[in-house]
């Protein structure tokens, strides 16, 4: 691994061997978890899209810069207060283990967040997920809520005539 150059002055940090990378692109967070040496690890999905993003790329060696682009990132080991890290040559360890193998990735409850955490913790977390299955279930909430005024204001009606 060559050693990283100061890339730009908006990527802030100078991370250390198992922390989280949060990368913020214009829709979402991509997360990675850096090995040493400006290289990270990465997992996204086929394609990078597609329907339901089911299936992966196996998980990337990439250099931080790469990654990032020309969006910005920041550390972040947000879960430390939760759970305690690994130690460091074990999640280096199994992160190397894990390079170019074939996981499964599911943008709800296997995705890149799950990916990182899983490495640093050995638990897979995504409170962006958790972010989005919240959203979906209070839109199935009030869909199924104003189907039932919509009944119930049809059967008012049908009872006046």
């Amino acid at each position: 691994m060559a050693a990283i150059e100061s890339f730009s002055a908006t990527h802030p940090g100078d991370p250390e061997p198992g922390d989280l990378i949060e990368i913020f692109r214009p829709a979402y967070q991509h997360w990675a978890l850096y090995l040493g040496d400006g290289y990270v690890i990465n997992v996204t999905p086929v394609g990078k899209a597609g329907a339901g993003w089911q299936g992966a790329d196996g998980p990337l060696m990439q250099l931080l810069k790469d990654v990032v682009g020309s969006d910005t990132y920041h550390i972040n080991n947000k879960y430390d207060g939760t759970y305690a890290p690994l130690p460091v040559e074990e999640i280096i360890r199994r992160a190397e283990y894990l390079i170019d193998q074939e996981v499964s990735y599911d943008l709800l409850s296997n995705n890149c967040e799950h990916f990182v955490t899983l490495l640093r913790y050995g638990e897979g977390v995504s409170s962006q997920a958790n972010r989005a299955i919240g959203a979906i279930g209070f839109v199935t909430a009030a869909a199924g809520a104003f189907s039932l005024l919509g009944l119930l204001r049809s059967r008012s009606r049908e009872r006046q005539y």
